[in-house]
């Protein structure tokens, strides 16, 4: 596939047009339905060095860089940050800096300040790939995200998507927002008030804090957990309340389209925001298929980045 993917990193979604968002949704679909039991992308980006740099906790992110890394013919390093010099005083500029200076192509950065992923870009020489800054952004996460409705719904465009749950400090929340406005659909945002975010008549959110009211005739229902990290204390929900105001289970999904599926980008709350048996029904939920869309799609990111 030709290309004229012109960013020299992924930071975000927001300023993103859709066509460089649909540039890397097909190549990601090429990557879907591509056979990797005869090594066929070996030597794709091959001599090509990618440094996972994760600050917080992540199991599908790190993952599936690594494993998309690793397909594409990569060197990749994952850098364990607890065994880092980072615990002996190195700062996070300190660190990018090593890397960049040692020949990595590609830096895959998770950091809790908003801001740490732009910031470390205008330092480094290499492509910078925001897995998650605070509560700013996630941009793989989104793109995963719209590859997954699009490959279940045929579309993107006129889609009504209800994205539920703490809004306020979710990074995922923020760049499905960016994205699917871009993209022409309609976008729910449907939480308790204090879990709203404070600009989302900017973001040009449809804000409901009623779930039932939220799910009606929605095409997609994306769960968020509450994340506890990023509250004070007194933000906290009783867990059991929440659950009985904001949980989905089988009785509120029925607020939504027949056909509506179910989307949750992980780690699930069970019993919090989600019911189980709505979490793992075979005909309502993509769950999984986010989770395994999460290599193709950010193979796509790292073969066009390395492109540049």
């Amino acid at each position: 596939m030709a290309s004229d993917f012109s960013r020299p990193h992924l930071l975000g979604i927001k300023g993103m047009d859709a066509a460089a968002i649909n540039q890397i949704l097909d190549l990601a679909e090429h990557y879907v339905e591509a056979d990797y039991s005869d090594h066929a992308f070996a030597e794709k980006c091959r001599g090509r060095a990618l440094a996972n740099l994760f600050f917080e906790p992540s199991t599908r992110t790190l993952a599936s860089f690594e494993l998309a890394g690793k397909r594409l013919g990569m060197d990749v390093i994952t850098l364990p940050v607890a065994a880092s010099s980072v615990h002996k005083g190195e700062t996070l500029s300190d660190t990018a800096a090593t890397l960049d200076a040692m020949g990595v192509d590609l830096l895959v950065l998770r950091h809790p300040e908003t801001g740490a992923a732009q910031a470390v870009a205008r330092q480094v020489s290499c492509s910078v790939i925001n897995a998650g800054d605070g509560t700013n952004e996630h941009p793989t996460q989104a793109l995963l995200d719209a590859l997954t409705m699009r490959r279940h719904k045929g579309r993107l465009e006129g889609l009504v998507v209800a994205i539920c749950g703490d809004l306020k400090h979710s990074r995922v929340g923020r760049s499905n927002f960016h994205l699917l406005r871009t993209m022409g659909a309609t976008v729910r945002a449907v939480a308790p008030k204090a879990f709203v975010p404070d600009d989302a008549a900017e973001l040009g959110l449809e804000v409901f804090d009623n779930l039932e009211r939220g799910l009606e005739g929605a095409d997609v229902v994306m769960m968020l957990r509450l994340q506890k990290e990023r509250m004070a204390v007194a933000e906290l929900p009783s867990p059991v309340a929440y659950f009985a105001a904001f949980g989905l289970d089988a009785e509120r999904l029925k607020k939504a389209r027949p056909d509506a599926i179910v989307m949750h980008p992980g780690p699930l709350n069970r019993g919090i925001e989600i019911a189980s048996d709505v979490a793992d029904d075979p005909a309502r939920s993509v769950i999984l298929d986010q989770v395994r869309l999460g290599v193709p799609l950010r193979m796509a990111v790292l073969d066009l980045l390395s492109r540049g």
